[in-house]
């Protein structure tokens, strides 16, 4: 399997390129707009061809390359159906296949840092968008972010996979790259929590400031950053 993290030093977002193998098929995940040009030349470089450009949900501190991407390269560009984004090629609905050649993404729905939040999972490892972070969890005060359907998502769906599972989320702000499912469950502080209250209770009483590009960032990824790219 080919398997590429690449990473907006900007946002601190990780990107994902997978595929089976060189010259196959290829697909992306939450891929970041000023690293489009990067991306093409990549995937040229290990004879691939796109043909997904996944975002885990409506990003509010980057804006997405999935509109560019799909004009350049003819792949289809793909959120999950919550989004109404207003520009997709497709839209993938919780517990759905995606595949490149034999290599394949479940889509699980995964609310809670947003309403259209969702993760991909694989045999051996996750992409937690926002929703799990590496000693954290996605905020969630904005975009129709609930605590609650978080706290579901996280230990109801998550954190029930296999402990061996590798954890790759959208972002990291401290250098790490990479967690596992068992890591988590023992050391993520905002995880050690008894109840479901206990849980909405802490994210509630965090005091963040908005991201710096939210005015920006929301409605051009609901356009595929297509006229921020023009």
């Amino acid at each position: 399997m080919i398997f590429r993290q690449l990473f907006d030093s900007t946002s601190s977002t990780y990107t994902y390129l997978l595929a089976e193998r060189m010259g196959g098929e290829a697909l992306l995940i939450d891929p970041v707009l000023e690293h489009v040009d990067q991306y093409i030349k990549l995937i040229s470089e290990l004879d691939l061809k796109l043909v997904f450009a996944l975002d885990t949900h409506i990003h509010a501190d980057h804006v997405t390359g999935a509109g560019k991407l799909a004009n350049s390269t003819g792949c289809f560009s793909a959120i999950g159906e919550q989004a109404q984004a207003e520009c997709i090629s497709m839209e993938f609905t919780d517990g759905e296949l995606i595949k490149a050649d034999n290599l394949a993404v479940r889509a699980i729905y995964t609310p809670g840092h947003t309403d259209d939040s969702y993760s991909f999972t694989m045999d051996d490892r996750v992409f937690t968008g926002d929703t799990l972070l590496i000693r954290g969890t996605g905020r969630t005060d904005f975009q129709n972010g609930d605590a609650s359907a978080q706290y579901d998502s996280l230990f109801n769906k998550l954190l029930t996979l296999p402990e061996e599972t590798l954890v790759y989320p959208a972002h990291d702000y401290e250098g790490r790259t990479v967690s596992s499912i068992f890591e988590e469950k023992h050391f993520n502080p905002r995880l050690q929590v008894g109840s479901r209250q206990e849980y909405i209770d802490q994210m509630n009483a965090l005091e963040l400031d908005p991201p710096r590009l939210i005015d920006v960032a929301v409605p051009a990824n609901r356009r595929c950053g297509l006229k921020m790219a023009a």
